[in-house]
């Protein structure tokens, strides 16, 4: 696990949360649990149900990413100087208006004394660039949200025919769906490596696939960001076209006609 884990991070934290999930997984096969584990570690995603957690899915330990934990990747990737992830609620303000100039598109106003949020419309998501620049909204209503869930999460499914109903999209809805919102936001930015990486392992447990496949090896993703440096230097490079070197024109020098004659003459002699 401290092999796997990013440099950047202490073991000891991780390994704590580690410790305290371990015995809701009993009833899961080990060779999960492990697979689990160490997926959480190579991102770097405390599994302490605020950036990730470790559930039991039917008796295979999967490791979930939560909404916060992918702001957390983005914000980590430097690609980006923050992500927001929201929700709209019946009777806020909010305007949108998709062919506006950023940020004049999209504005969101809640009345933190009001009590009753029962009623989510839409979520939404989106970047503060590097350069000071915002990025295009993406929204998420009920509509999209529930098609995703249904398409795409075997969990959700087999909680449904068994009547458990305790799958991640049963118990804490409202995150899953600011989550879909998040993951969108993948078509309007670029994202790291890494990032695509996790979106595949997320995938890849809502489908009950091996998930630490999937996950970056530590020394691959050296090289990986290695690569990505590389590349938005000489990117950077190519940005401005370097100024041409000016020369100097040399125009021959013009002789007088006595001067040739007198030449011509010590050449003869």
């Amino acid at each position: 696990m401290e092999d796997a884990l990013p440099s950047h991070m202490d073991a000891g934290p991780f390994l704590a949360a580690v410790r305290a999930v371990l015995p809701s997984l009993r009833a899961c096969n080990p060779a999960s649990v492990l697979q689990a584990v160490l997926t959480a570690a190579r991102f770097g995603l405390v599994p302490d149900g605020r950036l990730a957690v470790i559930t039991n899915e039917f008796g295979r330990a999967t490791f979930i990413p939560t909404y916060r934990g992918y702001v957390e990747m983005w914000e980590r990737s430097g690609r980006v100087a923050s992500v927001r992830v929201g929700m709209v609620f019946e009777g806020d303000e909010y305007d949108y208006e998709p062919t506006a100039p950023p940020p004049l598109d999209f504005t969101h106003k809640q009345d933190p004394a009001r009590k009753d949020r029962s009623r989510p419309l839409f979520a939404y998501a989106f970047a503060w660039k590097t350069d000071g620049h915002r990025s295009q909204v993406v929204t998420v209503n009920r509509e999209e949200m529930e098609r995703v869930r249904n398409e795409h999460s075997r969990a959700y499914q087999e909680a449904e025919l068994t009547g458990s109903r305790d799958s991640t999209w049963h118990t804490d809805e409202l995150a899953m769906w600011l989550k879909t919102a998040i993951r969108q936001l993948e078509k309007v930015v670029a994202v790291s490596a890494e990032l695509r990486a996790l979106g595949k392992v997320d995938e890849a447990g809502e489908d009950g696939r091996v998930q630490v496949l999937h996950a970056p090896d530590p020394e691959a993703a050296a090289l990986q960001a290695e690569a990505d440096r590389a590349g938005e230097t000489a990117e950077g490079s190519q940005e401005t076209a370097p100024a041409p070197i000016k020369r100097k024109r040399v125009q021959p020098r013009r002789t007088s006609r006595a001067a040739r004659k007198g030449r011509a003459g010590r050449r003869s002699a």
